[in-house]
């Protein structure tokens, strides 16, 4: 048995008790026995090696057997504003924002958005964040932030990050992305946003990322006067081409191509 689970407190000790919807499933749809091994992450950047000590109704007893180090994220920290698209096409986003690599969505409020961010709704998507990091292997979790109006994020941007605004009208993203790297502008900063790794021997060289804003619009697209705020704040506008792109599908190709493009 080689799956993996999620526990929501910090692992500290050598036995704990998986309970909650992860316990369940464990226990009733795993169907876990003395002495399986299965491996448990915190999000705090490590994984654990666990082994089955005994199987209650709802709930799993564990044994942590080994802690090892497994940093599997970007180097370049992205944060991910966009106009939530309808139903499951929230949940599709950001199981592949997960999978990607992006380090924070943010849910902008819009003029013409049509999907708000309820508490409900901000509650499944965070529970999502958790399915995709055990499917693709992130020890950290994907950050569901607070949702915030277009152009308080626009601002609230560091000003030695690279923002990019998708909208139509703009610079070809290659162009653009381009133009910076050979300006030498792609900033490399210390961030501190309580989700970088502090555990692990690199940590000090994992705080040293390239910091990414991001932000798509909804489906009628942002409004003249969002894309001025997000201007007079520093960002670059870009285009992704030709064609209309769902809401998803332009966040997740921004965001593949600026967390992607790190790797040779």
């Amino acid at each position: 048995m080689s799956q993996r689970f999620f526990v929501s407190t910090p692992i500290t000790q050598d036995t704990i008790l998986l309970g909650g919807d992860e316990g369940h499933h464990l226990a009733r749809v795993m169907r876990a026995k003395p002495g399986d091994r299965i491996v448990l992450f915190d999000g705090g950047g490590a994984e654990y090696v666990a082994c089955v000590l005994s199987v209650g109704r709802d709930a799993v007893e564990l044994q942590v057997l080994q802690r090892r180090e497994a940093n599997r994220e970007s180097r370049r920290f992205v944060v991910l504003g966009v106009a939530l698209p309808k139903g499951d096409r929230q949940r599709f986003l950001v199981e592949k924002a997960v999978e990607l690599g992006v380090a924070r969505l943010v849910p902008l409020e819009t003029r013409r958005g049509v999907a708000q961010p309820t508490a409900s709704a901000l509650a499944r998507l965070e529970r999502a964040v958790v399915e995709a990091s055990k499917q693709c292997g992130r020890n950290r979790l994907m950050e569901i932030a607070t949702p915030i109006e277009a152009a308080q994020f626009f601002a609230a941007a560091p000003s030695t990050a690279l923002c990019m605004l998708a909208h139509p009208g703009g610079e070809p993203l290659a162009r653009v992305i381009g133009a910076v790297g050979n300006a030498g502008s792609t900033p490399a900063n210390r961030i501190g946003t309580g989700n970088e790794p502090d555990s692990s021997p690199d940590a000090g060289a994992a705080l040293h990322r390239e910091e990414i804003f991001l932000a798509v619009g909804p489906e009628g697209g942002f409004t003249d006067e969002e894309a001025v705020a997000a201007a007079s704040a520093g960002w670059h506008t870009v285009s992704l081409g030709p064609r209309i792109l769902r809401v998803e599908t332009a966040a997740l190709a921004l965001a593949a191509w600026c967390v992607l493009g790190e790797q040779e």
